[in-house]
């Protein structure tokens, strides 16, 4: 199932590649023999031919050349659900005919070439809008200010709209993360510019944060118990003998009854680095420790703002699907900037199996929520797939299609055209090394699913 929805998200980001160029070939004269959606042997071939539409079962190449369309348009569905191909007249080699490819002008070449990426970001951007027309809008309001954190310190309040944070603005609240993950904080104070009833306001963060932890977690609403949802190896708690399901019954003598009546005492209890007393419950029992918590130091903001909120009229579904591509297009220049300065490696390079392998982990963990949630979650991954396709195409690196605009920017500027044989060795040198970087991928994918 994983695999299928995989390959079915990367055809379709693959094909509306295919088809901006397809579209642009079309527009300005240049012949396409075939326009395909998946690879391998073909399955259903359609052309229409002047004697009228003709439809072919597992039409071999070969065979092709018997057929009375020669000079059309071949639509074909292969074998194999992966990806797809525009086939274009004198694309890759010398052809002297009208309808040839490098017969026609620069910017005519330029367009059709640029129509693959700039289709995927049309068709992010289309997604984007079904997403958020369904979900709600990511506005950056501020959900949750954690107790004795920098955030409540300063004065933000649940509720804020978050604007700018060190002077990068905010529109999203993904956009908080992700500046923070590009640069992260240093210890520096940081201004937050928030607005609240209307108001711009803007305060300044001390990021350095110290506390003392126990090592557990639990569910802080008030809906929850006040049992230990989880302990970390070779913390306070684990060392004590506490274990996962245990119920805390009351702290330095507090009673707690609920989740949040626990994380308003811990919140008190844990300040200053003393020994606190826990009575646990276990199996009926209930037993006295006395636990000394470990001191821990951080930078932190210490909020939370990313809020998806229904509603908006389609002005602002239009407006924020925008704001998304723009976001996704962004992230992926930054985390290439990022790869090539040293700051991420090579590990944190995903192909197709560790696409498969991300699929799989979202299906599973949005399935409980029935059927729509994880459609939108699939539309969510083929939104930041279509995006990164269209950034990674453009890069200008042979065999890609930015390593082409390169070619013809050259050209325009020297008003003739490099020598083709030598641009096919540079492109097919590029393809080369493209094939051995996608091997080392999918081996880094492999290792790491293993690991």
């Amino acid at each position: 199932m994983n695999i299928i929805a995989a390959l079915l998200i990367f055809t379709v980001i693959v094909v509306f590649h295919e088809l901006g160029h397809f579209a642009l070939a079309k527009k300005h004269g240049v012949g396409v023999p075939e326009f395909s959606v998946g690879m391998g042997p073909r399955i259903i071939t359609f052309a229409k031919t002047k004697k009228g539409p003709m439809l072919r079962f597992f039409c071999s190449s070969k065979r092709y050349e018997k057929e009375d369309w020669q000079d059309v348009t071949k639509y074909s569905w292969k074998l194999l659900p992966i990806g797809g191909s525009c086939a274009m007249v004198g694309e890759d080699e010398e052809n002297d005919a009208e309808n040839s490819f490098n017969k026609k002008g620069v910017w005519a070449r330029f367009s059709i070439i640029f129509a693959g990426p700039f289709f995927n970001f049309i068709l992010a951007f289309v997604f984007s809008v079904i997403i958020l027309a369904n979900s709600g809008i990511d506005i950056p309001k501020v959900e949750i200010v954690y107790d004795n954190q920098p955030a409540q310190t300063a004065g933000i309040q649940k509720g804020d709209i978050i604007r700018k944070v060190d002077g990068r603005k905010i529109r999203i609240g993904r956009e908080i993360d992700t500046n923070l993950m590009l640069h992260p904080l240093n210890g520096d104070p940081v201004e937050v510019e928030f607005e609240r009833d209307g108001k711009v306001q803007t305060v300044t963060l001390d990021p350095n944060y110290k506390t003392y932890l126990f090592g557990f977690s639990y569910g802080n609403q008030s809906t929850s118990d006040t049992s230990v949802a989880d302990i970390s190896k070779g913390k306070p708690f684990a060392k004590a003998g506490i274990k996962t399901g245990d119920i805390i019954k009351s702290i330095n003598g507090t009673a707690v009854h609920n989740g949040e009546e626990l994380g308003k005492v811990m919140s008190q209890e844990n300040s200053d680095g003393s020994a606190v007393t826990f009575v646990i419950e276990r199996d009926g029992k209930e037993k006295t420790y006395e636990i000394t918590p470990e001191p821990y130091e951080t930078k932190t903001l210490g909020f939370y703002a990313a809020m998806d909120e229904p509603g908006g009229n389609a002005l602002d579904v239009l407006h924020y699907s925008f704001i998304e591509v723009e976001y996704w297009i962004k992230t992926t220049v930054a985390s290439l900037g990022q790869l090539v300065t040293g700051k991420l490696s090579m590990n944190d390079v995903s192909g197709p199996v560790g696409i498969v392998d991300t699929v799989g982990t979202v299906i599973t963990q949005t399935s409980d929520y029935g059927i729509k949630a994880v459609l939108i979650s699939m539309l969510y991954m083929a939104v930041l797939l279509s995006a990164n396709l269209g950034v990674m195409n453009l890069l200008p690196l042979p065999a890609l299609d930015g390593g082409r605009l390169v070619f013809i920017i050259i050209e325009a500027i020297r008003k003739k055209p490099i020598d083709r044989e030598k641009e096919g060795y540079v492109h097919f040198g590029g393809f080369v090394v493209l094939m051995l970087f996608m091997v080392f991928v999918l081996y880094n994918d492999i290792i790491k699913i293993i690991h």
